[in-house]
């Protein structure tokens, strides 16, 4: 390999360091103008935007006077930096392969299985907490902790998830009243909507619409006290985080979601009397005596059961993305984002898991 066409970067190639690394490179490029150089990044420490950019601008320099560019060696630390930014180098144009279908697939496969053995660590390890504090007196998860997380998750979200549960109500019985019409089968409304709401429809809606305020919130919160080192405090302080941070909402949503579900039912039931006795004519009497003999204890306690799964995805799934963020502010957003897309869709999966589970 000629020494001359031999272009060498290593240490730490940053906005500090690059300027001086062009100015001796330059030299070395006007030198051999239009050879084939290659470059070697074994020995590169660590590479930011800057020290990517650096590289996209070597090749285009070299390319534009004629020549080509060869990666012989690359480190982890440059690998990183240049995927990150999309910027491939090779045989004048891709000096970096990005990973291929199979390993984005094996890579995403890898992610998902470490991400639940985390949130089942993080199960067990809040169960075991609320468990022990019931013997051990000194690590009880504190009452006021508690019953503070019960006014957020539960007297706070109580409104919006009312006020949602009447309107998903009337929708329900609204489109479902067009077609019972047309059949002579008004009185069936009552047990659609006593069953959807009960069964379906309550625990679903009260679960995205905690995903979207406690599951952020909790997510946000735990990032923030990540980045910002307090969590490291509480354990210099023999205060486990999970113990402080996450036993008291396990308990408190625990608490409240069935409660909340009640009334998303109620509330829903609601909305499917006001259209049942407005545009079919139904009284209501009729209403709720046809709703009373189609409603089970099962339906009531599968909606009850989902409700308190659901409440343990949101809660676990943002504790789990806050401890796992990364980066400062930014990283606080994704977190936040992550855990909202993430806990919805794992309550939808698990609503179709226990519907299954009940009825077939």
């Amino acid at each position: 390999m000629d020494k001359d066409t031999a272009i060498v970067i290593e240490g730490d190639v940053d906005r500090a360091s690059v300027p001086e690394m062009h100015a001796r490179i330059n030299t070395q490029l006007i030198a051999a103008k239009g050879s084939e150089f290659t470059l070697d990044l074994t020995k590169v420490t660590s590479m930011d935007s800057a020290g990517a950019a650096f590289c996209l601008v070597l090749r285009n320099q070299i390319v534009a006077d004629g020549g080509s560019l060869k990666l012989v060696g690359v480190s982890q630390a440059a690998k990183e930096a240049l995927l990150v930014f999309r910027i491939g180098l090779g045989d004048r144009g891709a000096l970096l392969k990005g990973p291929s279908g199979f390993e984005r697939l094996g890579e995403q496969m890898l992610k998902l299985w470490e991400g639940t053995v985390q949130l089942l660590a993080l199960f067990v390890d809040t169960v075991h907490f609320t468990v022990v504090g019931i013997f051990k007196p000194r690590q009880r998860v504190k009452a006021s902790a508690i019953i503070e997380q019960m006014v957020r998750i539960g007297s706070e979200s109580l409104g919006i998830i009312a006020l949602v549960s009447l309107l998903v109500g009337l929708v329900v019985a609204l489109q479902s009243a067009a077609q019972l019409r047309q059949f002579g089968a008004n009185i069936f409304i009552a047990d659609l909507v006593g069953i959807a709401m009960t069964a379906e429809m309550g625990p679903l809606m009260t679960a995205i619409l905690l995903a979207g305020r406690i599951g952020s919130a909790t997510a946000a919160e735990i990032a923030t006290m990540t980045i910002t080192e307090e969590v490291d405090a509480l354990k210099t302080m023999g205060i486990h985080p999970i113990r402080y941070l996450v036993a008291p909402r396990f308990l408190a949503i625990t608490i409240t979601q069935p409660l909340l579900t009640v009334v998303a039912d109620l509330l829903g039931i609601m909305g499917g009397f006001v259209i049942a006795i407005t545009y079919l004519d139904l009284s209501a009497s009729v209403f709720m005596n046809e709703l009373i003999g189609a409603l089970r204890v099962k339906d009531l306690l599968t909606g009850l059961i989902k409700s308190v799964s659901f409440g343990w995805i949101i809660v676990f799934v943002g504790a789990h993305r806050g401890f796992q963020v990364k980066g400062g502010a930014e990283g606080v957003g994704i977190a936040t984002t992550s855990s909202v897309v993430q806990a919805i869709f794992l309550v939808i999966a698990a609503d179709a898991f226990f519907s299954l589970l009940f009825y077939f």
